[in-house]
């Protein structure tokens, strides 16, 4: 095999665990309590699940359906509601309810929305000829978002949606309706990151452009600079371990992203043998927030660089926002090892679908 043959190989592979890492994920995302889990399915997630009906940890009915952010007083309804008028057409009755799961009613080894949005992407640089216009983007991103019926069967759209949608109901023009809400700086915002990375740099865009095209990319929807600075971090990391020819050179190049972008000591944290959920729950904010799950990511990575799958169960089974961690994780998994965990991906409810588009975007 040559270089490029398993530069393409890795790339696949990257991919492929994105979508596997979301759905292994899925059915305890946001479970914020461990025993919730362990409840929910004894000895933990080990395979593909469908989302439980009873979930632990829900607050989807505290979230604004008009806007990015939380839900604030005011009973007055408006014009057009966001959740059911707008988007997520039909599923507006699930958001006023306590418990409700946020992937409700979504079978073993589908995908979320943000996975789904990641595939709007990965069609629109594919009929671009990889070319990356962000206004392209927004009109696939749009119709993809706003079809009715819906083209996929999540319940929930995270605040970034929800607000973007806000704005351009407000007639605001596209490229400007990123929302600021608390939670801008979220991982969620690097999980398409990877597909613009791959296409370009597989065929020679020069890195400082691709970081470039990642950060307008970032900013559509997560305008946030904390967030685009650990984007960069990623990019780099990304390319990193694409064009890595020193498999013995993996944990370095680990430990010096995880020092050079968070001041993180790696080598030094795993040599003290500290639980996975005293480092993600306690050290690290399981959540969302990038400052929690970026150190996270990187974490589990340099821990479980030698066994992928392990990883994703390890991350699914930590909660939070596991689901958008392991999206992040499940590329870098792939890249290091150029394998795709076979029997999840081939169980993925889309798989026909998705290894179509994988391949139609690397050639």
């Amino acid at each position: 095999m040559n270089s490029f043959e398993l530069q393409i190989q890795r790339a696949t592979a990257a991919l492929r665990n994105l979508f596997i890492a979301d759905a292994l994920a899925m059915p305890v995302h946001w479970y914020y309590n461990i025993r919730d889990i362990e409840k929910a399915f004894p000895g933990g997630v080990k395979q593909l699940e469908a989302a439980p009906q009873f979930h632990p940890s829900s607050i989807m009915s505290l979230h604004s359906t008009t806007s990015g952010g939380r839900r604030y007083g005011g009973s007055a309804k408006p014009q057009a509601e966001i959740v059911g008028d707008v988007i997520l057409k039909g599923r507006r009755q699930y958001w006023g309810q306590a418990n409700v799961h946020y992937h409700q009613g979504m079978k073993a080894g589908e995908n979320t929305l943000n996975a789904q949005c990641m595939r709007v992407l990965m069609r629109t640089l594919a009929a671009q000829s990889d070319h990356y216009d962000p206004r392209s983007f927004l009109a696939d991103y749009i119709q993809f978002m706003t079809a009715e019926p819906p083209l996929h069967n999540d319940t929930y759209a995270e605040s970034y949606h929800r607000g973007f949608f806000a704005n351009l109901q407000q007639g605001l023009p596209c490229e400007k309706c990123a929302a600021l809400t608390h939670d801008t700086p979220s991982i969620g915002g690097l999980v398409s990151i990877a597909a613009l990375v791959l296409a370009q740099r597989l065929r020679e865009v020069p890195l400082q452009r691709v970081l470039s095209d990642a950060r307008v990319h970032l900013a559509l929807t997560h305008p946030d600079a904390g967030l685009a600075r650990i984007c960069d971090a990623y990019v780099q990391l990304i390319d990193s371990l694409l064009f890595n020819e020193d498999t013995g050179a993996i944990a370095g190049i680990i430990a010096e992203t995880a020092k050079r972008s968070v001041g993180l000591d790696l080598p030094a944290l795993i040599g003290k043998n500290r639980d996975d959920r005293e480092v993600i729950g306690q050290l690290f904010s399981s959540a969302c927030y990038i400052d929690g799950a970026w150190p996270g990511i990187l974490y589990l990575l340099y821990k479980y660089q030698n066994q992928p799958e392990a990883a994703l169960l390890a991350n699914t089974n930590l909660g939070g926002d596991n689901v958008h961690r392991g999206a992040v994780l499940g590329v870098l998994l792939g890249l290091i090892h150029a394998h795709t965990i076979e029997h999840w991906y081939k169980a993925l409810v889309e798989h026909d679908q998705i290894e179509r588009e994988i391949n139609q975007l690397l050639g």
